[in-house]
């Protein structure tokens, strides 16, 4: 056998090897970019645009740019105080030819002051005249535990000694009992919830028809909540990392609008080995994280208003980590240590009977 057949041979192998390679590279990719919800088989981003703290001013203009640039989910809440805005801005997207409502996947969420059965039906109806829309891909009951409502303003009502009037009839079954039958109307695609725990996902999954398809927490390098990730994952529930690169601006917003502020804030995107990972594959740190998690097949919605970062969170599936650099990614988990949202700015919210950290309060009262 001559050396030149040889080398033909070999050389043929390796174009048919790699070119195998960036065919399933490419299918790998277009798996990454969405999780399919195990109950009606809906499509979810696993990039989506986070928009807490983004003032209804800025963030018309920053869905719009957003969804120019291929973002397709939008997250919001009725706490946010933006839905009109990006309802706008949506609506303007679509008039404009650029796409469809169904090209999107649209999450928002009941509030604290209307976590009660009878009130779901409220609040829906009026989400859905914000944001323009017949129905939304995703609805959460934002928080386990309930507030009292100030009728005329639709906030909590917060007591003279500063405590927030705590509803302490919220009944977590009942509540989602009324959100399946919005969704039989056709006014939810998906059912989920945000910041439960185990034991209260658990309730529901035991005592519903449609069982929860999605739950949003904080999540990052920090916070990983690998045992219930572990739990989600065995009931086909897909989990939204939101604060993934740790929340950077949160500190003054909880300093400015409640007087608060926790003991210790993280600073992910300084973290040299972060930086050096960013380094090797010429990526800047923020991608670096996001991609830890969707690599993980966690669904991350980073908030920013700037045209640069919106571009660059975007920018995830083009590389892909080692399994050298995930362990090292792994071992900077602080467990509870890691929290920044204990919703502690609430004053009083931690004697709820669904306050869902209570452990938080029990190991601080062992100190």
């Amino acid at each position: 056998m001559s050396l030149r057949f040889i080398l033909r041979r070999d050389f043929a192998c390796v174009l048919k090897s790699s070119a195998f390679y960036f065919r399933n590279f490419h299918k790998f990719i277009g798996r990454m970019k969405h999780v399919k919800l195990s109950q009606t088989a809906d499509l979810m981003p696993t990039l989506g645009l986070g928009t807490w703290q983004a003032s209804p001013e800025v963030i018309e203009s920053t869905v719009y740019k957003a969804l120019d640039l291929g973002y397709r989910h939008i997250d919001t809440a009725f706490n946010y105080n933006n839905e009109e805005a990006i309802g706008n801005a949506i609506k303007k997207w679509i008039d404009d030819g650029k796409g469809t409502r169904k090209d999107l996947f649209i999450t928002t969420k009941l509030p604290h002051v209307g976590n009660r059965a009878s009130d779901v039906k409220k609040f829906l109806d009026l989400q859905l005249k914000r944001l323009q829309m017949d129905y939304v891909d995703l609805y959460l009951i934002h928080v386990p535990f309930g507030f009292h409502c100030d009728a005329e303003t639709l906030t909590p009502v917060v007591n003279s000694n500063g405590e927030y009037d705590l509803d302490l009839d919220t009944d977590h079954v009942s509540t989602w009992k009324v959100m399946e039958c919005c969704q039989k109307e056709g006014l939810i695609r998906n059912l989920g919830l945000s910041n439960f725990n185990e034991a209260q996902i658990e309730k529901i999954i035991d005592e519903s028809t449609v069982k929860p398809q999605v739950l949003q927490v904080e999540l990052h390098a920090y916070f990983q909540q690998m045992d219930l990730r572990k739990f989600c994952s065995d009931h086909d529930i897909v989990v939204t990392a939101y604060a993934p690169l740790g929340s950077p601006g949160a500190k003054d917003h909880f300093v400015n609008k409640y007087n608060y502020s926790p003991d210790a804030f993280p600073d992910l995107l300084g973290h040299p080995e972060v930086n050096e990972i960013a380094k090797s594959h010429e990526k800047t740190p923020a991608q670096i994280l996001l991609r830890y998690l969707v690599q993980q097949s966690v669904v991350v919605i980073p908030k920013s208003t700037s045209d640069k970062r919106l571009k660059e969170n975007a920018s995830l599936y083009d590389f892909e980590l080692t399994p050298y650099e995930i362990n090292k990614l792994k071992k900077l988990d602080r467990g509870e240590d890691g929290r920044i949202f204990n919703f502690l700015f609430w004053k009083g919210v931690e004697n709820h009977p669904e306050y869902p950290f209570k452990f938080l309060t029990l190991a601080a009262d062992t100190k």
